[in-house]
């Protein structure tokens, strides 16, 4: 107990400082108990450490905020190609729900490794996105081949002359016939078997009121002997659209189409398209 005293009353013991001027002045005596000196330097060294810990975490504030910016900025790519890969999926079980080629065709919208590190993970994914790519290209390239394809017959009727050599109804004499005549009734309406550009309609001596429409992928039809015809040039067609109907306009012994199918430039025998493709 009494050495507790003893080091209190020490403390409390003063502590005098002469501060003496360089001009003419009197000294300056400071009496300043010793736990008031002790208290002042352990304020100066809490002050000093607390200074050097601001001035280190300044030093690591914007290291860290890059960092925090690359990291945000690699989950945000990752969350945009996770988002645009189950879109993909969710499209792919849509189209090859369907059981035959020709729905998947019909309803295609061809419109566009285990390793945590990010930058391969983000390298696998992108694989991956090209790899869905080149399936939708594909798709959409067979999707333009189905569509400019002729399919199914242009009117409801009968087959009156088949495609090939046949005996001409105005001389007699065996001639080749480039198409098919399908006869029905005047005015049935006359469709088109695959989407197009009307490039011809009008009249010509022989074939009266023609209609001629390019579908691409080397692929052109011709509707003859038409009544008349429900289309201008450069208008655009879908498969099933009316660009026609049924006559006996030109060089026609009864109400008619002559039905053609062109390939890249040549006549081909129109009978594999009637019936559709497989």
């Amino acid at each position: 107990m009494e050495r507790i005293y003893f080091l209190f009353k020490k403390t409390l013991t003063p502590i005098t400082i002469m501060v003496i001027p360089h001009e003419n002045l009197k000294p300056l005596n400071l009496k300043i108990p010793f736990f008031g000196i002790l208290l002042s330097f352990l304020v100066l060294v809490v002050g000093v450490v607390q200074t050097y810990r601001l001035i280190m975490d300044g030093l690591k504030y914007p290291f860290l905020m890059e960092k925090v910016d690359f990291y945000t900025q690699k989950f945000s790519e990752w969350n945009s190609t996770v988002t645009a890969l189950r879109e993909t999926e969710r499209d792919f079980h849509r189209i090859f729900s369907s059981k035959s080629k020709d729905k998947v065709l019909d309803t295609v919208d061809t419109s566009y490794s285990g390793d945590i590190e990010i930058e391969n993970l983000m390298g696998e994914l992108q694989k991956t996105v090209e790899r869905v790519d080149e399936i939708k290209d594909y798709l959409r390239i067979q999707k333009d081949l189905y569509l400019a394809t002729p399919k199914g017959y242009p009117t409801e009727g009968r087959i009156s002359s088949s495609y090939g050599n046949r005996e001409s109804p105005f001389s007699g004499i065996r001639t080749f016939h480039s198409g098919v005549d399908i006869s029905a009734s005047s005015g049935t309406p006359i469709r088109a078997t695959a989407d197009g550009v009307v490039s011809y309609s009008g009249w010509t001596q022989s074939s009266g009121f023609l209609v001629v429409i390019e579908h691409g992928c080397g692929f052109s039809t011709a509707y003859a002997h038409n009544q008349k015809n429900a289309v201008k040039m450069a208008q655009k067609v879908r498969r099933g659209d009316v660009v026609g109907y049924i006559g006996s306009s030109g060089k026609s012994t009864g109400p008619h189409v002559h039905y053609e199918v062109w390939e890249k430039g040549k006549r081909i025998n129109p009978n594999k398209f009637l019936q559709g493709r497989s």
